[in-house]
């Protein structure tokens, strides 16, 4: 295994549960044992979560069950032929089976001035530990990028007093995840909270002060907005480079089968940085999620078990901005009908993606019984009455 992720942390957890009789070795580059990395954005940036907390298990406890963590160093290299990893302090490391949990790396701006001290990323603990340092009452906060990531944290940031503009390049807010109901809410919600939320705005690079420190940034009307601090919140790309150099197949992530077997029968990979079969799909899909990466985990476990147990799990998400909880089950890309259950001003209310009568996904806002209903009918291909998901005198559950 390689890198402190979560599906890492997942897939040694479920094998000491399991009791598998061969020793594991987890290879970090972080200095950090796996840990859960959404309240990055949220709790822990907020500082009401302690670092000891987002650790799924203590150290010692993967020690004590007869496996190693060999923290802050890096596979450089892997040689298939031999079946070993060269590592960043020189030495090899044979295997039988190896899993690649390399994760994913944020997209970062090519722009003048990106460079600028004061202008930060947002996917380790370091850069939540560097970002929350520069944040303080008053400071006028940028996001570069309204979604989950940017939005989770203006909404902490505002309720920490700090003035805050956030940037979209898109025309709406989660443009790329949900549909045009969600986006307006949370458009609306933002605003209200004293955010300035500026859609279609393509930012075009840096300035800095006579210290060398980001000062504005540049967007493409012209304008510039004056800025203490920045966050930029763009999305991620798998991290592959180690696969492609290994010559496993790749193509916007590594390719595995429902069994998350890549190209190489020995080599496992699990989590954001799979393209993966699910029985589920009818393509290879690449998910950016903690339930993908706790399952894809589970069925790497069972596959290393001998146990083959293909991987069909329905794709779910979650974000938490204000005192909004929105759940998400599903993809929505491809619907062709949008049904609406409740109403977006009373604050609770879910969207029901349908495509050729069948339910494909949900988005539910503080209405957790739409998610778990959703959830099902999502997973079992029902044909559902748009009438009656919006119908507020049907029950849900009745559907099922």
């Amino acid at each position: 295994m390689r890198r402190s992720s979560l599906a890492a942390g997942t897939l040694l957890t479920t094998l000491i549960q399991k009791q598998w009789p061969h020793e594991a070795v987890l290879i970090s580059d972080e200095p950090l044992p796996p840990y859960q990395r959404p309240p990055l954005s949220k709790d822990y940036l907020a500082g009401k979560t302690a670092r000891e907390s987002l650790y799924l298990r203590p150290h010692s406890m993967y020690e004590n069950a007869g496996h190693r963590l060999r923290l802050g160093e890096r596979v450089e290299r892997i040689d298939r032929v031999n079946k070993t990893v060269e590592l960043s302090d020189q030495s090899t490391l044979g295997y039988d089976r190896l899993v690649l949990a390399t994760g994913a790396r944020v997209r970062r701006l090519n722009a003048p001035g990106a460079d600028l001290e004061g202008i930060h990323y947002l996917r380790d603990i370091a850069d939540t530990d560097a970002l929350r340092s520069q944040l303080s009452p008053g400071q006028r906060l940028v996001i570069v990028g309204g979604g989950y990531i940017g939005l989770e944290v203006a909404a902490i940031a505002v309720k920490g007093g700090l003035k805050v503009t956030v940037l979209e390049a898109a025309g709406r807010v989660m443009q790329r995840v949900t549909g045009p109901e969600i986006s307006a809410f949370f458009l609306a919600k933002h605003r209200d909270a004293g955010e300035e939320v500026r859609l279609d705005t393509s930012v075009i690079g840096f300035e800095a002060d006579d210290d060398g420190h980001v000062a504005g940034v540049a967007v493409a009307d012209g304008s510039t907005v004056p800025v203490d601090v920045v966050l930029v919140a763009v999305g991620i790309t798998p991290e592959t480079a180690l696969a492609e150099s290994a010559g496993l197949p790749c193509d916007d992530g590594i390719l595995v089968d429902e069994y998350v077997r890549s190209g190489d029968p020995a080599i496992l990979a699990i989590g954001d940085c799979t393209r993966h079969r699910n029985v589920f799909f009818e393509q290879p899909q690449r998910m950016e999620s903690v339930a993908n990466a706790v399952d894809q985990a589970r069925t790497a476990a069972a596959t290393l078990m001998g146990d083959d147990k293909p991987y069909d799990a329905v794709p779910w998400f979650w974000s938490n901005q204000y005192d909004v909880r929105l759940q998400m089950v599903g993809l929505s890309k491809d619907h062709d009908e949008r049904v609406v259950r409740g109403n977006p001003r009373d604050g609770a209310f879910a969207v029901f993606y349908m495509r050729e009568g069948h339910l494909v996904a949900v988005d539910a806002v503080n209405l957790p019984i739409a998610f778990m209903v959703g959830k099902k009918l999502v997973y079992q291909h029902r044909d559902v009455d748009a009438e009656a998901l919006s119908d507020p005198d049907i029950e849900l559950k009745s559907l099922v």
